[in-house]
């Protein structure tokens, strides 16, 4: 009888006045919102329309979409992208304290007696019409550098790697809020009701751990963040009906687990819910479109060896053919993540190891992309969480030595999706280690990638908690230099 009588109060709770007005504010207050973010939205005004909350882009997109090559631990600059005769000739010698000025460094060397200064081992040459500077390792990139944009300037905040993951991802250090995918999801929606429009794919071992909130919605509805598919088994969890359940029976089981979860939306207004009803939709449509997608064998011989890829044999470079598949049937966000980069020790020996799982697969996808007219209207995005130092963690061997954690400048590559072609932003000291001209922070990457993609930074906003929210925070400007 008291289980009773507490479900009675429970109820008589969720139909009373004031939790009706807590339920109902969120809903009441994205109403007006969209209205406000989107004004010609119900004026029938078809330009530029959008699937997701936006209903309109705010101007007319370079992009439609993101292709992210998230190297997780954090690539080199110095021995990728941004070669400095001064280290080489400085090898074994102190940084000088004019360079380091005092800035904040790691646990890992901040005990160190000395911070030896250490050049790269690796040759450079120039490459493409702008002469950019490509390391030996990258041999495949070195071929299509008059596609890209080499920003050698980007800086970030936090100094070790999680919070600079969680940084790079949602604009904020500390877990909780959406994902760059889950605001561009809930933002601008997909053009493939049958896919995510955010989708997830790993690759590579060690190093540090993929933490699935790097691709989670953080407090926006969960139907926005990343779906992993995976790269062994069923793409996705449970894709496929188990043995003795036809698609009929599976039809018929969501129908009637729908209708009992629209009772409790109607009840209680809990938008998690309404997330639910929505995932369980998606999934069931997913049953038919995931296996399609994700059969590497039907694509050319041709193809597949322009990428290095092996169906059936899980790799970064199926994860980029396969994101071009992605790309073709209209995904918005797709983040391919490989780990391991995180050289504190035997760089010489661990780099060259990273770049051949990664170079041919991540050029190939540029290449694919401009062939099949997808590149213009698809930005590509390679890069990690910071830089690494230049001055060596540990002894420097002749055949070994490591580099420490690096955030105030470092290097991303981009292509295709309205960036300029062939191009170089700003330049670091003679030691890789401060910026010296057009600096970017990534809080202005940000700002520029929604630009690109038509969106106004500072109008996609979600409240959330009596504050207004976006992945900008109160920061950010659009770099116009690097826009076409």
């Amino acid at each position: 009888m008291k289980t009773v009588a507490i479900d009675q109060q429970r109820i008589a709770w969720t139909h009373s006045r004031r939790a009706f007005l807590q339920q109902s504010t969120t809903g009441i207050g994205m109403l007006g919102l969209a209205s406000l973010l989107a004004p010609t939205a119900f004026a029938g005004d078809q330009q530029h329309r959008v699937a997701g909350t936006l209903g309109q882009l705010h101007f007319a997109p370079k992009a439609k979409r993101i292709i992210y090559l998230f190297m997780s631990g954090a690539p080199s600059h110095l021995d990728l992208f941004d070669p400095k005769p001064k280290l080489i000739e400085m090898t074994g010698k102190d940084l000088p304290d004019s360079v380091r000025r005092g800035q904040r460094i790691t646990t890992m060397t901040s005990g160190q007696k000395n911070l030896f200064c250490v050049g790269s081992p690796f040759k450079f040459r120039k490459h493409g019409h702008v002469g950019m500077d490509i390391s030996e390792l990258l041999p495949h990139l070195s071929t299509i550098v008059d596609e890209c944009t080499f920003l050698r300037t980007l800086h970030t905040d936090p100094i070790n790697h999680d919070p600079a993951v969680t940084f790079f991802a949602t604009g904020n250090q500390q877990p909780g809020r959406p994902t760059m995918g889950a605001w561009l999801a809930y933002g601008l929606g997909g053009d493939n009701r049958d896919l995510p429009a955010f989708v997830v794919l790993t690759s590579g071992g060690g190093g540090q751990t993929l933490q699935t909130r790097y691709w989670g919605s953080g407090f926006l509805p969960a139907q926005f963040g990343g779906v992993q598919f995976r790269n062994a088994g069923d793409p996705v969890l449970f894709v496929s009906n188990p043995p003795g359940v036809s698609g009929q029976t599976r039809r018929q089981l969501l129908d009637a687990t729908n209708s009992l979860n629209r009772l409790a939306l109607d009840s209680l207004g809990d938008p998690a819910i309404a997330a639910q009803i929505e995932n369980y939709e998606l999934a069931f449509r997913m049953q038919t479109s995931v296996p399609e997608l994700t059969d590497l064998s039907v694509e050319s011989q041709e193809t597949l060896d322009l990428y290095g890829a092996t169906p059936g044999k899980p790799s970064f470079a199926n994860n980029c053919l396969l994101a071009r598949r992605l790309a073709e049937r209209g995904v918005r966000f797709i983040q391919l993540c490989h780990r391991d980069w995180d050289h504190h020790g035997n760089l010489p020996k661990g780099l060259p190891v990273k770049c051949t799982e990664t170079d041919r697969g991540a050029a190939a996808l540029i290449v694919d992309l401009k062939r099949r007219g997808l590149l213009d209207e698809t930005l590509v995005i390679w890069g990690g969480e910071f830089g690494r130092t230049s001055y060596s963690q540990g002894e420097i061997k002749p055949d070994s030595f490591g580099r420490d954690h690096h955030p105030r400048c470092y290097t991303v590559w981009m292509a295709g999706g309205g960036v300029k072609r062939g191009y170089i932003h700003g330049e670091t000291d003679d030691f890789g280690y401060n910026i010296v001209r057009d600096p970017v922070h990534v809080h202005d990457l940000h700002a520029t990638l929604l630009h690109l993609l038509g969106v106004d930074h500072k109008r996609l906003i979600y409240r959330h908690e009596g504050r207004d929210y976006r992945l900008t925070d109160v920061f950010g400007n659009v770099v116009e230099q690097l826009m076409a």
